[in-house]
């Protein structure tokens, strides 16, 4: 029940694309965000981006969003005890993770919303068990690597602005509902893309958009800077 009710549609995508240029680019997904101008002219209406966040991965490196700027990344939530859906969801993002394992452009983000349990050990064992030894390009991460009384609501709040479902819930599995969304984020911590991480499908438009929001930021990244302002 829990995963059909937030379930991410691969409709919603379809329908900001019918809006976007001619030119091939993934849509901005969120709302939009009005900045007042300094000089009092009208206001900026600009698109959301992820919240500022800071967390620890399983190399004890702090992650935040300048860490990762510049860069695609690919997000999603897990606990390492999960029973239900979270060794499929590992599986598919590995399927991704290998299909762009030789390029820097690409990162890989999978927060823990077990912060309390999942210690930097434990992540880097879950990491190792993956195969994965590279903690550049792959950062198993949380919230609460020292212990902070506030880690697990912050994790979840950080879910809800990636648009994925996670939050306690004694009847699930492992104690956690959460869904197998993965977020595609851009060089400028715009989400990009959202999809069912449980849908073979679903995984398969990822592989195929990752290259498009690339080629954009390639295209963003060969402008002048003027251009880019």
């Amino acid at each position: 029940m829990f995963q059909r009710l937030f379930a991410v549609p691969a409709l919603v995508a379809l329908l900001f694309s019918a809006c976007s240029s001619p030119e091939v680019r993934l849509p901005i997904l969120g709302e939009r965000e009005v900045h007042p101008r300094a000089d009092g002219g009208p206001a900026d209406t600009v698109f959301a981006t992820v919240p500022a966040f800071r967390l620890t991965d399983q190399a004890g490196q702090v992650i935040t969003n300048k860490t990762l700027a510049g860069r695609a990344y690919v997000a999603d939530f897990f606990f390492a005890t999960c029973p239900g859906i979270c060794p499929k969801m590992q599986g598919e993002m590995l399927k991704v993770y290998t299909q762009f394992a030789k390029d820097p452009r690409v990162v890989f983000l999978s927060h823990t919303i077990d912060p309390a349990h999942d210690t930097l050990p434990i992540l880097r064992d879950y990491a190792q068990r993956l195969g994965i030894t590279d903690a550049t390009r792959w950062h198993f991460a949380t919230t609460g690597a020292h212990g902070e009384p506030t880690a697990k609501d912050t994790v979840f709040q950080l879910a809800h602005a990636y648009f994925t479902a996670a939050l306690p819930d004694k009847q699930a599995p492992g104690g956690f509902a959460h869904n197998g969304t993965f977020a595609l984020v851009d060089d400028q911590g715009h989400i990009r893309g959202l999809y069912d991480s449980l849908n073979a499908a679903e995984v398969a438009r990822l592989l195929a958009e990752l290259p498009i929001l690339l080629a954009e930021i390639d295209t963003r990244k060969a402008q002048p800077v003027a251009q880019n302002q």
